[in-house]
Order: structure tokens, then C-alpha cells, then sequence
């Protein structure tokens, strides 16, 4: 017999905005947890939640908290999460269900956290940057499940591209086939997180949040899919090019001597950025974060 699905705990703040129709942004917990230091990461979640808020929106971060998935947090539970002890277990899609059932505590990526926003009803998720095609990925199989969710959860992901690490042309044809519309806002190249532009066009382009929330709502029309919506990380954030090519050519070496691969890669590559950089990699990690949710939030006010 089928056992009941876990249930959902929203906070009332989210539960009544999804009542009345209000815009809610969703917002991952793992960028808090394992991509920015303890301190700082409490600092960016409280002004992240306060932006979404000041641009008219609710925001909903989400984590899993002893076996229960969490939609939106209280201020302690923020806390938690962002504690420097606590030692959340890294969850994507495929963990939920360990974690729920084992009741354990853990920080969402993008794929668990578009799914259970999606779950929830929230249509619009924030965060930095997508996961996607591994490099050598036709040998190692080596494909993030951001991809899997985007084809069939229909949340709109508003992010600054996916890492330079990545094979970029490979994730592109993999959104194609799963038919996820890619959208620059206010360019025509898909961003590489630290970097503005990895020199590969987008298929379309939408210069304000109205004309982005109209192709979402059009999109929905025809396809159960989500909306990938890259927004550049702010020109005056930008990480200077020589530097990031150093860095990224360090860190690839670290991943191959330490043989790091899968889930792995992500908080190992950023911690070597942050680490060997001096704090300029924080900063642009920052910067881009408010900028998606920024951006984010007009949508989903748009779309409401």
C-alpha cells in the first residue's frame, strides 16, 4: 500500500500569499549552507529575504529540517541553517526521500528546491547559478539533475547561467531537448556566473520583467516545462577575466588530484575560488545572488 507523501510545512506568511494570489519567490538553502562562510551567508539570507519583500514579493527559503521540507523559514530556522555547526547534509532530488525518511536536516539545491517550491505552488525560484553538463560527461555521465527538474517541474529559475567548469554547449542541447525556453535578460549571451557572457547566444531575449513574465505565461500555455531566465552577474561585479581563467584552471587541477567528482565539484571549485581569490569570488557570488532575486521578485509580481 502506498505510504502517505511527506507533508509540506509552510510558513503562514507563504501560505497566505499563495492563498491570495501574491507573488512568492522561492530561494535555495544550499548556496547559504556550502557555498558562502558562516556569518556572511546568515548576513546575504536576511538581505535577500528583505529585497524580496521590498520589491513586493514574499520570499519562501527552503530547506529540510529534521525529515520535514520546510517552505519558507523563521528567523531561528534561518539561523540554523546558515549555523556554522550544523553540518546540513547537501540535498538534491534524489535525496529527499532518504532525508525525509530518515529524518534528517539538510540544504536544497536547485532541483530539490525548484521541486519542492513547485510542489508548494511557487512558479518563481532565485538562485545563483544552474547546474548542467559536466566536461567529459560522455564518459562519466556526469549531468546535474537542475537539468531533469527544469524539464518537467514549470518553475521559472532565474539565475546567472551555469559555472565556466561546465560544458556549456552540451547543457544548452540538453534544455533544448527537455524543451526549457532560455531567456537573457537584457542580453544576447548566456551568462557563466562570474562572468557575464560565456560566448554562447541565447535563443531569446526579454529586456524587462513584463516582457519576461508574458513568454513564461505563454509558455505555460503549451508546456509543462520550466523557464530558464539568465540574468548576468552586474557588470561592476564582474570578475576580471585573467583572474577567473587562473582560478578556474587551478581548480579543474584540485578536482583531478583529489579525483572530486559529481555533487562534490561545485563546493570544492567555489572554495577554491574563494579562497585563492582573495574574497573578490565572494563578492561577485554575492552581487549575483541579489541581483536573480531582484530580478525574480519583479517577475513574480509581474506574473501575479
Amino acid at each position: 500500500m502506498a505510504s502517505k507523501p511527506p507533508q509540506l510545512i509552510l510558513t503562514d506568511e507563504v501560505a497566505g500569499a499563495l492563498q491570495d494570489g501574491d507573488p512568492v519567490v522561492a530561494l535555495e538553502s544550499t548556496i547559504l549552507s556550502h557555498g558562502l562562510p558562516p556569518g556572511r551567508n546568515l548576513d546575504v539570507a536576511r538581505r535577500l529575504e528583505r529585497l524580496v519583500r521590498d520589491a513586493g514579493a514574499v520570499p519562501a527559503t527552503i530547506a529540510v529540517l529534521d525529515g520535514v521540507p520546510r517552505i519558507g523559514l523563521s528567523a531561528a530556522e534561518l539561523e540554523r541553517v546558515c549555523a556554522p555547526g550544523e553540518d546540513l547534509d547537501k540535498l538534491s532530488l534524489r535525496d529527499l526521500g532518504p532525508a525525509v525518511g530518515l529524518g534528517r536536516s539538510g540544504a536544497t539545491t536547485v532541483a530539490s528546491t525548484a521541486s519542492l517550491a513547485a510542489a508548494a505552488g511557487i512558479g518563481v525560484f532565485a538562485t545563483g547559478g544552474l547546474g548542467g553538463v559536466h566536461l567529459n560527461a560522455a564518459q562519466t555521465w556526469d549531468v546535474s539533475a537542475d537539468l531533469g527538474v527544469l524539464a518537467t517541474a514549470g518553475v521559472v529559475v532565474v539565475a546567472s547561467g551555469v559555472k565556466s567548469v561546465l560544458d556549456i554547449p552540451a547543457t544548452l542541447e540538453v534544455l533544448e531537448t527537455n524543451s526549457v525556453p532560455v531567456l537573457g535578460y537584457r542580453t544576447d549571451h548566456f551568462p557563466a556566473f562570474y562572468r557575464r557572457s560565456s560566448g554562447h547566444e541565447v535563443p531569446w531575449r526579454v529586456d524587462t520583467p513584463k516582457q519576461a513574465a508574458a513568454v513564461i505565461a505563454a509558455h505555460r500555455t503549451f508546456a509543462k516545462s520550466g523557464v530558464l531566465l539568465t540574468n548576468p552577474i552586474p557588470e561592476e561585479s564582474e570578475m576580471d577575466l585573467a583572474l577567473h581563467d587562473r582560478l578556474l584552471a587551478e581548480g579543474l587541477e584540485l578536482l583531478r588530484v583529489n579525483n572530486i567528482h559529481g555533487q562534490d565539484v561545485t563546493p570544492a571549485l567555489l572554495e577554491h575560488f574563494h579562497t585563492a581569490s582573495d574574497g573578490v569570488s565572494l563578492d561577485a557570488n554575492e552581487a549575483l545572488v541579489l541581483s536573480n532575486a531582484q530580478l525574480a521578485s519583479e517577475v513574480a509580481v509581474a506574473l501575479s
